[in-house]
């Protein structure tokens, strides 16, 4: 089919749904397999619909055509079986299975046996994989998101599950026009034509009543087809749209070429990049004025008739036409509507004078109105945007100048002139790397508030390294480079050893990017030769080599969701342009307009949303929809933009950081990252209120505790509006140097006391007691769950507690709360989660627990065998190792839930392989019990604490011990017999939480040093246990005095106390104590306490304070000596 007809059927379809002729619109959308109706498909899965789902997939695409074909009529499928066994319809049940998914057998026999078995099950929740399926309306949306993933990763859905943009009633507009054109042909026109009918050309009859001229004998109109026939479109001659050059489809990306044919790009046409090109002729009609222009006659003709034409519309005849409101939101409108003033950052809200010129920008991702900058003379800047706070400021120094090559040393002697060509934060905030052109990268690792330690400086290309990237190949975390060398490559980032060079490009490599899809991950790589190339992490070479629309300085960059490859480049010339990449064929789907002829400068660009992409040029911002070639719109900032200013968004894109010609910054935003800033400048004035005033430090021992003192910048801490939850705290490689953390250099207002936040009142925080029905009489254990939306605890009779809370108009969001009261829940069989307890008594046994990733089982121990629930059934899914000696304390293997550390009462550590019920290494280090276990999936160690006060190291790879040590305790304390010790890591995987009834201490893992210590007073009670916040930032402490104690991560600086009276009632609080604690996945700012008197307690600060007090400040110059030191015994300045 030529490309006009394939367009008349677009036309058609229009057509059909504004006529609202709804079952033939999607009928024609299946027959013609032109375009995918993705909101149709939606209404008819969330309906249940499954043969009309099936009858309209098939249009597109068969079971057998891809493994993308496959898995979608597979998960359809499949819920349709797990409906029918829901309503205990075993005949359908046992249909669907024969005659649907017996087909899936030849592909996975076990799967298929594994399906078959659910109708051997009551209830086929019983089944662990299926344990959290719920009503059957919220398993469709469920099923509905993996579908439509699906369906856009399928390269037959490639380029049809877009509609044109096209014009409302364009195939009205177009006969319009042909009729306006017929009508100017006749001989003798009347004013007001009568037109009946389309079958046949129209024409004026004549004024003395003669015949018009047969349309057949015109030689005007040429002949007419055969009847029965329809016009060939592609053989009128003006009419056909000249093709655009395609570039020729490259060997694949990172995997085969599509071999399904798709239609050409053709110049105008293009779907759904504007309409298709018409004549000069018709674009200047020369129309008499005596004329007057017909209008296709319709049941509201004499309405629309009076309506004047839109203006502007400059690719279509000027003379009324039929527009008609109708719109048709499947495909006319198919793109997300958007209102550009809203969406885009455009708002000039802050100004920021950094000093020198920045060259490379990037916001953090977590804490999202912290900005990186690298500048033209090396510098270094890390800012609060919504402070304007400058919190770190590092000028270029090479840290290990012996440690260097000679060529770089040599370099740096004839000149030590050095620009920062790159900075970037890796994928969790907690490092950022430095690309200078000069030779060398340095990572730092970042702790918050203003705390960097240097981590990595990598000599690693001769000559400037021009671009530098963080990836995750084989789960772990590595730093690409690139440079002028003409190499690219990758280092480990915890330890900074290379493990790939890359070989092959022909020029310096200018820029990298790596990404991953369908599990191969790879890297591109673009040159300055125009070639870019692809990698994967083998030394076999490049996989593609071609040529990069711009030529020259080329940048590459996908969107958000990683499904949209787009690419900008500057050519020597100053030619510029972006395009958007088809990948599965190496060609370009759509090049961009707007840009000047000539740029003045490399042009920067960045994407955000998934929706928009912007670039720096012609001294302002651009900015285009990503579904639109033409320009959306252009931003100035006010002025003082350099010819093509330096753009970063944040994260939300909320947010956008220019450079200015000045050597500032300013941010932009819009609705959204103004409201951020302005909820941030609040939580800063509140702050800034609070400051201490600081005299000159006299020489006494708690100056050594005031030298501990948090960071100035109180918001990075304490902020829980733009903190996003970092799950199970796993973030990536930090190590600890000796790098002193530096003071603000905007030092707070000294005329202001500090002052600790005492909270002695309910009213004074959000505290919620959880509901009781099932008396127990304490709490040994507690966590929330992955997903936030529950509680989970152990009480010391062996039962487990579930409190979950429920999603509706009061908690969108349906995650844990202090403000709403949650269920005490319970499967409808009534059963309890009970451990198993042997023959020793529960109450003198260590009960320990741990939970899955995805929350869907628990393991747990009472002092008797371990048991393994269903979370969703209560049910116990099985027991394994019996006592003696008695599981004290579980962890699930970071990459692999089948290995299950186990820390036991005998001292020993056991590695279990659940899945072949095997015992497969037995550590031993320890002399008492085991009470802690952490491991860091970075490191790939497991770091185990003992009631001996004793941490060890164990390598995971090969159970090794690595070193030990013993718990420093403070001076004139007497060790305990026997105290628990727990230990748990920071989000950078690289520090870890000691806890101990003495003392909270800061560990580095690799050396096992302790960086940071706090010890409560002699006369203070215990500390009962400790957890760090999701964002590691802070540490919730619980004491058996019954206080709660708010520490900052950064310093062990204590900065709010919780006193019994603001939760407990006066006739209890002397007899009740926290025994443990639990910090929320996902609010840094929540957290929960386990009581002595069986009640669980959720605690959240004032909605209006936003945060857990406020840090005290930065004694005079003094913090610079505290990052590495241990704090005296009386160092909590009288706190507690």
């Amino acid at each position: 089919m030529s490309s006009l007809s394939r367009e008349l059927v677009f036309l058609i379809l229009q057509f059909l749904d504004e006529e609202k002729f709804k079952e033939t619109v999607h009928k024609l959308e299946q027959e013609s397999g032109f375009f995918f109706n993705m909101k149709y498909f939606e209404d008819e899965v969330h309906n249940g619909n499954w043969d009309e789902v099936e009858k309209y997939l098939s249009g597109f695409t068969k079971v057998d055509d891809n493994r993308y074909s496959m898995k979608i009529f597979f998960e359809i499928r499949k819920q349709k079986y797990l409906e029918a066994l829901d309503k205990h319809d075993r005949s359908k049940a046992v249909e669907i299975l024969v005659k649907d998914l017996k087909v899936f057998a030849t592909f996975n026999e076990e799967l298929f046996k594994e399906i078959t078995q659910l109708l051997t099950l009551e209830n086929f929740r019983e089944n662990e994989q299926l344990s959290k399926y719920g009503d059957t309306k919220s398993a469709r949306a469920i099923m509905l998101v993996e579908l439509k993933k699906l369906i856009e990763a399928n390269p037959l859905f490639r380029d049809k599950l877009q509609f044109p943009n096209l014009k409302n009633s364009r195939l009205r507009t177009l006969i319009n026009q042909s009729l306006n054109w017929q009508h100017q042909l006749c001989k003798n026109p009347r004013p007001n034509p009568d037109i009946k009918t389309l079958f046949v050309d129209h024409s004026c009859g004549q004024p003395n009543g003669a015949r018009a001229p047969s349309p057949a004998n015109n030689p005007l109109l040429g002949s007419l087809p055969k009847a029965g026939g329809f016009p060939p479109l592609g053989a009128h001659g003006p009419f056909q749209p000249t093709p655009a050059p395609v570039p020729t489809p490259l060997a694949g990306w990172m995997s085969n070429p599509t071999t399904v044919a798709h239609a050409a790009v053709s110049g105008g046409g293009a779907i759904g990049l504007g309409a298709p090109s018409i004549p000069a002729a018709l674009k200047h009609p020369r129309t008499p004025p005596t004329n007057p222009s017909v209008d296709y006659p319709s049941g509201d003709s004499d309405y629309v008739a009076k309506r004047t034409r839109p203006i502007g519309i400059s690719d279509e005849v000027n003379l009324p036409v039929n527009v008609l409101s109708a719109t048709f939101p499947g495909h006319g409108q198919h793109s997300q509507p958007f209102n550009a003033p809203d969406d885009i950052p455009k708002a000039v809200v802050r100004t920021i004078n950094q000093g020198s010129a920045p060259m490379s920008m990037d916001f953090h991702p977590v804490q999202q109105s912290l900005l990186l900058v690298g500048t033209n003379v090396g510098d270094i800047a890390l800012w609060e945007v919504g402070s304007r706070e400058r919190l770190v400021s590092r000028n270029f120094k090479v840290w290990d100048l012996s440690a260097c090559s000679m060529p770089f040393q040599a370099a740096l002697v004839k000149d030590p002139g050095v620009s920062v060509n790159r900075v970037i934060w890796s994928p969790d905030g907690a490092l950022f790397g430095v690309a200078y052109s000069r030779h060398i990268v340095q990572i730092y690792a970042y702790q918050g508030g203003d705390e960097i330690r240097q981590h990595l400086e990598i000599d690693a290309h001769v000559g400037g390294v021009n671009d530098l990237a963080f990836s995750h190949p084989n789960k772990q975390l590595c730093v690409i480079t690139c440079g002028d060398d003409k190499t690219i490559r990758v280092w480990d980032a915890a330890s900074g050893a290379k493990q790939y060079t890359f070989e092959g490009h022909e020029a310096p490599v200018y820029s990298v990017c790596p990404h991953y899809k369908e599990n191969i991950q790879f890297i591109f790589s673009t040159a300055l030769d125009g070639k870019i190339k692809a990698w994967l992490y083998d030394n076999l070479g490049s996989r593609v080599d071609y040529e990069a629309p711009g030529r020259w300085c080329t940048t590459m960059a996908y969107s958000a969701d990683g499904t949209r490859l787009f690419s900008c480049g500057t050519s020597k010339d100053g030619e510029s342009s972006i395009v958007e990449w088809n990948e599965s064929e190496g060609a370009v789907k759509r090049t961009y307009q707007g840009f000047r002829k000539r740029s003045l400068g490399v042009v920067q660009f960045d994407t955000t949303k998934n929706r928009f992409l912007a670039a720096g040029d012609d001294f302002s911002i651009k900015f285009w929809d990503m579904d639109n070639v033409q320009l959306l719109t252009t931003v100035d900032a006010d002025g003082g933009l350099p010819a093509s200013p330096r753009i970063r968004f944040n994260k939300d894109g909320a947010l956008l950081a220019v450079s200015t010609n000045d050597n500032g910054i300013k941010i932009l935003a819009n609705g959204d990252g103004i409201r951020l800033l302005r909820t941030l400048e609040n939580s800063l004035y509140d702050a800034s209120r609070a400051s201490e005033a600081l005299t000159k430090p006299t020489i006494n021992p708690i100056s050594a505790a005031a030298a501990a003192a948090a960071a100035t910048s109180a918001a990075l801490a304490e902020r829980a509006s733009s903190v996003v939850a970092i799950t199970g705290m796993n973030g990536d490689t930090r190590n600890m140097g000796d790098v002193k953390p530096r003071i603000s250099e905007e030092s707070n207002d000294k005329s202001k006391v500090w002052k600790l936040t005492e909270i002695n009142e309910q009213s004074q925080c959000r505290s919620l007691k959880l509901p009781e029905n099932v008396r127990v009489t304490k709490i040994s254990r507690l966590i929330y769950t992955n997903s936030g939306n529950a509680i989970l605890a152990l009480a010391s009779n062996a039962i487990h507690l579930l409190w979950k809370w429920q999603r509706n108009e009061r908690n969108s969001s349906g995650k844990a709360t202090a403000t709403l009261q949650p269920q005490l829940w319970q499967p409808s069989s009534g059963i309890l989660m009970t451990n198993d307890i042997a023959d020793s008594n529960p109450e003198d046994a260590v009960p320990c627990f741990a939970l899955s990733k995805n929350d869907s089982y628990v393991m747990s121990a009472s002092g008797g065998k371990i048991s393994l629930f269903n979370m969703m059934t209560f049910k116990t899914m099985t027991t394994f190792m019996p006592p003696p000696p008695a599981a004290t304390f579980l962890a699930f293997h970071p990459q692999d839930n089948n290995i299950i550390a186990i820390g036991m009462d005998d001292s020993s550590i056991q590695i279990y392989n659940v899945r072949v019920d095997e015992v497969k290494s037995k550590l031993k280090g320890h002399t008492k019990r085991i009470t802690g276990l952490a491991f860091s999936h970075v490191l790939n160690v497991l770091v185990s604490s003992g009631a001996d006060a004793q941490i060890c190291v164990w390598n995971t790879d090969g159970w090794e011990k690595q070193k030990s040590r013993f718990l420093q305790l403070p001076p004139g304390r007497t060790p305990p017999a026997q105290s628990d010790t727990r230990v748990q890591f920071h989000q950078d995987q690289i520090q870890f939480l000691v806890v101990h009834e003495t003392q909270l201490a800061i560990y580095e893992a690799t050396k096992l040093e302790g960086l940071k210590q706090y010890y409560p007073r002699d006369s203070s009670a215990p500390i009962s246990h400790a957890t760090f916040s999701c964002d590691s930032q802070l540490i919730y402490a619980s004491f058996l005095d019954a206080t709660i104690c708010v520490f900052s991560a950064s310093n062990l600086r204590l900065r709010c106390r919780v006193n019994p009276s603001a939760y407990l009632p006066a006739s209890v609080s002397s007899n009740v104590q926290p025994l443990v604690i639990a910090a929320h996945p996902q609010e840094p700012n929540q957290f929960a306490v386990g009581l002595s008197d069986g009640g669980v307690h959720v605690f959240e600060p004032l909605e209006s304070e936003g945060k857990w007090g406020v840090p005290p400040p930065i004694e005079n110059g003094s913090a610079s000596n505290v990052a590495a030191t241990s704090v005296g015994p009386s160092s909590d300045q009288a706190q507690r």
